[in-house]
Formats: C-alpha cells, structure tokens, sequence
C-alpha cells in the first residue's frame, strides 16, 4: 500500500513529495529516465512500469513543470462496473494522461476532461494527485488537484498545495474518507519534524534528502510469527515503510528468480520508447513472491523552479535486495515560471 507525503513547510522550497511505491518486488519497472509523450511530444522525468502495454507510472515530472503521482486503493464490488476491481486500462495512464496533456490544457480543464469524457472509469481504484509546478506567484504555487474514480464531478475534486506550512498524506484510500490511516498520522508527524530540523540546522539539500528517506524508511509494521499474506495485507496501513514479506510459496518463488535471473531482461535500461507487448504468462510470476516497499522517490523543487529527483531502489534485477543508497538514481533540471 503505497503512500505520498507533500508539504510546503519548507520555505526554501515550494513544494517537496515523499513517496513509497510498494509493490511485488519482481514487478519489471524501468529506472527513471527522460521519454517523450507520443500524442504531445512532452518530455517527461519517471521510472515506468513495463508489466503492461501503456508503461505507465506512479510518479513522474515534465520538463514544462507538471507533475503527478498516483496511489491506487481496491476497490470493494465486484458488481460495480463504474468503479472495477481491476481495470482494462492501467492506473499509471492516468499519471502520464496529466503529464501528456496540450500544453494549452491548464489543470482545472483537465480534470473537467477527465471526469467528463468518464477517463477515470474503467481503471481500477486511483487517487491521482496533479498539478503544475512553473505556476507560482507571490510565494505560493498553483493548488494541487487531487482526482479518483469517485470524484463524479469537477467540484468534489479536493485541492492541496496552495497554503505554506502544511503537511498532506495520501494511501490507498480515498483522500476524502475519515479517519486518517495510522501510517498517514505517523507520516505527515514525521516529516514535519524533519523539516522542524532541517531548517532549525539549516541543512543541505543532501541532508535534508537523507532525512526525508529516513521518513520513508519508518517501519512499524506488527508482523506476527505465522503471518499469513492475508493478515499481512491488512496490516499495511501501518506502516509508512512495508518490509518485504512472503508466504512459504512466495520465498520458493523468490529464490526460483534469484537462481534464474527471470526480472533482468525486464529491469534492464529502456534505449527508446518502443511499445511493449502485454504477455499475459508473466503475471502470475510477477503477482507472486515478496511484497514490500520496492521504490522510494523523493522530489524536491525550490522557489527558482529547480527541481531534484531522486529515486531509490531497494530490489536488484534478481530479487536480491540493494544496501540503501546503493540503487540512488538522481536528475536535476529546472522548469520556467508561469505568473498567470
């Protein structure tokens, strides 16, 4: 159950997102890279998921200053065809649907475009929050929206980002259902505090990135001897950080990937943007084995439109796990300003 922390409580910087993505630890997933959008031509900052045919994402940036990062949540009927369980259509379009968009397009035309045209349905559960980071003026940034299959209209879309000083967290549930999740609580505390301190010690952007790892790093996960993956799926909500777990038959199938090799070809680096082929025998291998925290993301963009973007992988190619630090992937750039 991934979670995504945002806050404007720093004021060297606009904005700042803390992410976790997890998920089956064998799931092929690119490292961030630059790609460009096919119907828009938009340069776009992410990893992407190679599982299914529209290499989607959980989080990605556009060199124009767009941005978005998504989390999902189950959905409860299997008889609700306007909100299904699991989607023809992947929920990391929806990321790419937002970082793709015309450059004309502002965000309140977008999310009009998403409800209206029914974008959102036929995906399985999605929160997808969004926005555009060269809008700022007068030491704020253009609100955030905050788009879910449930939103049926423009104005139950809840908006963040436009007050300084706050916190946000979102999980895998709806941003507008009460109450908060322990893992949310405990994140939004968290990162708090560890903004309270780097400001206090005035630390470097290097410190400051180590200590909000160290947000997402926080377990408390109450795993049990004998944990079944059903009681450890109701646990997630937790914990901010999710340690790797697996059943009797998820360990052999770790350790069959671990002996074979069978995720290399699919973690390799991506060369081009050439489509890949949904190959429906790979999902029961990769719906399999350990699930966990397997990306942590942290971005970071300051009030001159300087954005960092830095990812680390805690899973090898083969199943093994990374020493942090060790799977860092970083990119700098910066995006224009927008005072309209």
């Amino acid at each position: 159950m991934c979670i995504a922390l945002v806050t404007t409580a720093h004021p060297k910087y606009a904005l700042i997102v803390l992410d976790n993505r997890d998920e089956y630890v064998l799931r092929p997933t690119s490292r961030p890279y630059w790609w460009t959008h096919r119907a828009s031509g938009h340069k776009i900052l992410s990893a992407r998921d190679l599982y299914r045919r529209e290499r989607g994402t959980w989080l990605g940036v556009g060199q124009d200053g767009r941005f978005a990062v998504l989390t999902n949540y189950r959905e409860s009927s299997e008889d609700d065809p306007e909100h299904p369980i699991s989607g023809v259509r992947s929920r990391g379009g929806m990321v790419t649907a937002w970082l793709g968009a015309p450059a004309e397009e502002g965000l309140d035309d977008f999310v009009h475009r998403m409800l209206e045209s029914r974008m959102v349905k036929g995906v399985g559960g999605f929160s997808l929050i969004c926005g555009d980071l060269k809008r700022r003026a007068d030491d704020r940034i253009e609100p955030l929206a905050i788009v879910s299959n449930r939103s049926d209209h423009p104005d139950m879309v809840p908006r963040i980002g436009g007050e300084r000083g706050k916190v946000w967290g979102l999980s895998n549930s709806i941003f507008t259902d009460p109450p908060e999740w322990p893992k949310i609580k405990k994140g939004k505390k968290l990162l708090e505090d560890a903004i309270r301190e780097a400001v206090d010690k005035d630390f470097s952007e290097d410190e400051l990135t180590e200590k909000l790892f160290a947000v997402l790093d926080d377990d408390t996960l109450p795993l049990t001897t004998g944990m079944t993956f059903t009681e450890f799926l109701d646990s997630l909500r937790e914990s901010v950080f999710i340690p790797a777990f697996s059943d009797e038959e998820g360990k052999k199938d770790m350790a069959e990937a671990v002996q074979s090799g069978k995720a290399k070809a699919a973690f390799d680096e991506i060369e081009d943007d050439s489509e890949v082929e949904e190959r429906p025998e790979a999902a029961h291998f990769f719906m399999k084995g350990a699930y966990g925290t397997q990306r942590q993301t942290i971005l970071l963009f300051d009030w001159d439109g300087n954005i960092t973007y830095k990812e680390r992988a805690l899973w090898d190619a083969h199943g093994n796990q990374i020493e942090r630090g060790k799977g860092d992937v970083q990119h700098k750039f910066a995006v224009p300003r927008s005072d309209k």
